[in-house]
């Protein structure tokens, strides 16, 4: 992983490993260099054996304004812009491909793309302060590319109106459509990801990989194909050690003893 002063990396004995964007002084903006040291490290993780859950959170006031406005106005170009908005949306599918399981740990504002990293991530936890919004309409830059993921978790009729008023929902809100999982007081808000982390760190690897890949993949598709596909994941995932494990276990009322195999 490349070095970036304004992203921190920390890893916990439990197998949970923590991305913290870390440059308050502009709301943790996603610029072109902390987006490419993002993808080097979300790589970097999926690939590492230790890691079982990652969690991604902003410091300062907030979890993350968007892309860098004053970048972006300095980029000037159709070429760069295009480099800028495909990078981004490299980093949105890493999340989604990636091996591992990916918490948002939302505080204050998760604006434009900033909202979309929320929804690019398998489970957001906020706290019951955070607001949310794809206000790119309010600036003339129409929030494209995280409608993607945002349409992806919110029904269409809500995503709409986010994208076309640019107005900022509450967690309240953000819980009731399907953007996030759950909102607690702030005092609480690591203590309850934290122990969400550890629960699914508890889990099979193997299992969890095969899980998450099958969820994302088996969503494209039509209904029987689904069926077709998900009927030969679960097949597969039965010849595994962990599966005959998990089972016997379960019978024998004792607790599995991973392999990962």
């Amino acid at each position: 992983m490349k070095e970036n002063p304004n992203i921190i990396v920390t890893f916990l004995s439990e197998g949970i490993s923590r991305i913290k964007l870390h440059e308050p002084s502009n709301y943790n903006a996603l610029s072109s260099r902390t987006i490419k040291s993002l993808i080097s490290i979300f790589k970097s993780l999926n690939s590492d054996n230790k890691t079982k859950v990652i969690v991604i959170e902003g410091s300062g006031k907030g979890f993350s304004a968007g892309h860098d406005l004053k970048e972006i106005r300095s980029l000037k170009n159709k070429t760069k812009y295009k480099k800028l908005f495909t990078s981004c949306s490299k980093l949105m599918i890493e999340i989604i491909e990636g091996r591992k399981p990916v918490i948002a740990k939302v505080h204050g504002a998760a604006f434009a793309a900033g909202c979309q990293l929320v929804a690019s991530c398998d489970l957001a936890i906020s706290s019951e302060d955070a607001i949310f919004a794809t206000p790119g309409v309010n600036i003339g830059l129409f929030c494209s590319t995280p409608m993607v993921a945002v349409s992806r978790k919110v029904s269409r009729k809500k995503t709409m109106k986010m994208i076309l008023t640019g107005d900022p929902i509450n967690a309240v809100y953000a819980k009731e459509i399907g953007l996030i999982n759950d909102y607690y007081p702030i005092l609480r808000l690591e203590e309850e990801v934290l122990k969400l982390a550890k629960k699914i760190a508890s889990k099979s690897n193997l299992t969890i990989k095969i899980g998450k890949k099958a969820f994302y993949k088996q969503l494209e598709m039509p209904l029987k194909k689904a069926y077709k596909y998900t009927s030969k994941v679960m097949t597969e995932n039965m010849m595994a050690l962990d599966a005959k494990e998990g089972i016997s276990a379960f019978l024998d009322k004792r607790n599995p003893q991973w392999k990962n195999k």
